[in-house]
């Protein structure tokens, strides 16, 4: 069975920080591109960073600068630390888990919200 259990989500306020953890079993990790995604009420899941296996990272403009991908193969968790949040970023993040032929699955999703 695969699953990708998310932690780390809450109540921050802005200018705060968060770090997120998406604990993958089930798959071989290391060979998994992994993303972050994040959705909130009545828009779109829009993608926010993703890192491949090779270590090849890429973020959406809103959060350059401000949030980092990173992944630990040994412990077969990917993680996004989240910087100078803002009330903007407050969504539903859900962690992705992509195989080499293209095949998804996803995490329960955390909710991250940011107010003062």
């Amino acid at each position: 069975q695969v699953q990708l259990v998310e932690s780390g989500g809450g109540l921050v306020q802005p200018g705060g920080s968060l770090r997120l953890s998406c604990a993958a079993s089930g798959i071989i990790f290391s060979v998994y591109t992994m993303g972050w995604y994040r959705q909130a009420p009545g828009e779109p899941r829009e993608l926010v960073t993703a890192i491949t296996r090779r270590g090849n990272t890429n973020y959406a403009d809103s959060v350059k600068g401000r949030f980092t991908i990173s992944r630990d193969n040994a412990k077969n968790t990917v993680y996004l630390q989240m910087n100078s949040l803002k009330p903007e970023d407050t969504a539903v993040y859900y962690c992705k888990a992509t195989s080499v032929g293209g095949y998804d699955y996803w995490g329960q999703g955390t909710q991250v919200t940011v107010s003062s």
